[in-house]
C-alpha cells in the first residue's frame, strides 16, 4: 500500500460516539484528517453536534454500509462495541470481519484499541505483547479471538496495528470503572468506591494520552510492520492509592474511600449488564496486572503522559464533579486553593 503522509488522509472511525472512538476522532482531526464515522444515529443530527465530521448513515454489522464508508479512506479506527455489553459472542466478530474486508478492499490500516481482557491470571502480574492469552472470561474469549483474527489478516495484505492500555479514565470516557463506579458524575466527589485489593498496583490510562499515542504510531505507519503491537504503561497505582489521592488533590479535600461490594454482584448481575462484567473480571482488581511500554518507546522514543493531577482535573471537570470555581477578584487570588 502506497502511503504519502504529506496529503490529507481521510480516516473512517466505527466507534466515534464512544470514549476511546471519540478521543481517536479528537486526535486525528487536530492533526489535519478528515474524519468519516459511520452511525445508526440520523446523520443530519450529528452533523449538527459535531460538523467538522463527516456522518455516514450505517451500521457495524451491515458489510456493505461499511464498505461504503471506507471508500477513499487509508485508515479504519475500529472502536466500535455491541451496545449495552449485550452480544459480544454474537456481535463482535462479525462488525470485525466487515471492518477487515473494507481494509482490504481499499487498502487501509485498522487500528484496534486492545485490553486486558485477553490475559488469564496465567500471564499477570506483568504483561508484554508477546505474553500468551488465555482469557478466563467470555469477554476475553471474544477479544483475543479478534486479535487473533487481526493476526491472520495481517498476514494476508491487510496492515494492523493494536494499542493495548489499562483502565481508561478522562473526559468522555464512557463505560469505565471511574466514571461508573469510583466516582459519581455530576456530584462533587465525597467518597470513591475502589474495586481493588489494598496494596495491589493498578494500571491506569488517560484517554487523550491513549489517543495521542496512537495517533504519533499512525503518523509513522509507514515504519510499522504489517502486524504492530505495542503497549502503554500509562498511570502505574503501585499500591492502588495514588489515583484516589490524585482526586483528592483535584476535589480540594480527600474522599472517603469506601470498598466495593464484590459480594452483591450474584444478586444482582442477572439485573445490571455492567455487573456481570465486572464479575467476570474481579481477578484484575485481585492481582497486580502492569504492562511494560518498552516497544513502544524503543519505537516512539517516549510515551505521551499529562501528569496526572492535570488529568485528573480534566477529567472530574468534565463528569461535573469538581464543585464551581469561586470567583476570582482582581488583585487577589481566590479563596479557595488546591493543595501543591
Amino acid at each position: 500500500m502506497t502511503q504519502n503522509t504529506q496529503q490529507v488522509a481521510t480516516a473512517l472511525v466505527l466507534g466515534a460516539t464512544g470514549g476511546i472512538g471519540g478521543a481517536v476522532t479528537g486526535a486525528l482531526l487536530s492533526r489535519g484528517w478528515r474524519v468519516r464515522a459511520l452511525t445508526r444515529r440520523a446523520p443530519q443530527e450529528m452533523a449538527r453536534k459535531r460538523p467538522e465530521i463527516s456522518w455516514v448513515s450505517g451500521d457495524a454489522m451491515d458489510a456493505g454500509a461499511v464498505l461504503a464508508a471506507a471508500e477513499g479512506v487509508c485508515l479504519i479506527v475500529h472502536a466500535v462495541n455491541p451496545p449495552g455489553y449485550r452480544g459480544w459472542d454474537k456481535l463482535s466478530l462479525p462488525m470485525l470481519e466487515n471492518t477487515i474486508a473494507a481494509a482490504r478492499a481499499v487498502g487501509a490500516r485498522i487500528l484496534f484499541p486492545g485490553t486486558i481482557y485477553n490475559f488469564g491470571p496465567d500471564a499477570l502480574p506483568n504483561l508484554t505483547e508477546d505474553s500468551a492469552q488465555h482469557p478466563v472470561t467470555g469477554k476475553g474469549a471474544v477479544r483475543a479471538r479478534m486479535e487473533k483474527r487481526l493476526r491472520a489478516a495481517s498476514a494476508t495484505g491487510v496492515p494492523v496495528l493494536i494499542v493495548r492500555a489499562g483502565d481508561y479514565f478522562g473526559p468522555n470516557a464512557a463505560n469505565n470503572w471511574f466514571g461508573q463506579l469510583l466516582v459519581t458524575p455530576g456530584k462533587p466527589v465525597r467518597s470513591v468506591t475502589y474495586p481493588g485489593r489494598k496494596g495491589v498496583g493498578h494500571q491506569w490510562a488517560y484517554l487523550p494520552d491513549v489517543a495521542e499515542t496512537m495517533m504519533r504510531l499512525v503518523d509513522r505507519r509507514a515504519e510499522l510492520p504489517d502486524f504492530a503491537e505495542f503497549q502503554m504503561e500509562g498511570f502505574w497505582d503501585a499500591d492502588g492509592t495514588q489515583l484516589i489521592a490524585a482526586i483528592g488533590r483535584a476535589a480540594g479535600a480527600p474522599p472517603r474511600v469506601k470498598s466495593f461490594p464484590w459480594w452483591l454482584l450474584p444478586l444482582a448481575a442477572p439485573f445490571v449488564p455492567f455487573f456481570r462484567e465486572l464479575r467476570e473480571i474481579r481477578y484484575l482488581w485481585q492481582m497486580p496486572v502492569r504492562m511494560r511500554n518498552d516497544r513502544l518507546v524503543a519505537f516512539l522514543g517516549q510515551e505521551p503522559c499529562t501528569p496526572l493531577d492535570e488529568a485528573m482535573r480534566t477529567t472530574l471537570t468534565a463528569l461535573d464533579c469538581l464543585p464551581p470555581a469561586p470567583p476570582a477578584h482582581a488583585g487577589r487570588q481566590p479563596s479557595l486553593r488546591l493543595p501543591a
